[in-house]
């Protein structure tokens, strides 16, 4: 298990947990000038992130900038195939990100607006979720 995950948690294990109501912080772009914003729940796992990632910056080759704005901090645990029911809870089998509908996944920065929106287009299609291009609400001076 590398890539995105947490240095160290508390609990090994999680619950399922809910996914119910809109992301209430995280929600608007913060750092770049656009963004990739989520319109449903679900959970997104490291490699996703990470192959969105490697989709956005092999489009926009060293210019401009790229942050990503969800991290991977939730354990999901699986049996192994073939296993009969019992014998406790699975081990963690990879790491993944709550995303609620709202929740800006990337953001791109020193890129023009149509540049932005095709890199950004690229890492949809690599989400689970259903997601959106944004702009910065207010320009930075």
């Amino acid at each position: 298990m590398a890539g995105l995950m947490p240095k160290r948690v508390k609990f090994r294990k999680s619950h399922r947990g809910k996914m119910k109501g809109n992301a209430m912080r995280g929600n608007f772009v913060a750092f770049g000038e656009y963004g990739l914003q989520s319109l449903e729940s679900g959970w997104i796992a490291a490699k996703q992130i990470e192959a969105g990632r490697v989709a956005v910056s092999h489009f926009i080759h060293r210019e401009g900038r790229v942050f990503i704005r969800i991290f991977p901090s939730k354990p999901i645990s699986s049996k192994p195939l073939e296993v009969r029911m019992g014998s406790g809870k699975g081990e963690p089998e990879y790491w993944c990100a709550v995303v609620k509908p709202g929740t800006i996944l990337m953001e791109i920065a020193g890129v023009d607006e149509p540049t932005a929106k095709r890199a950004m287009a690229r890492v949809a299609h690599k989400m689970p979720v259903k997601c959106r291009f944004v702009a910065r609400r207010h320009k930075v001076a």
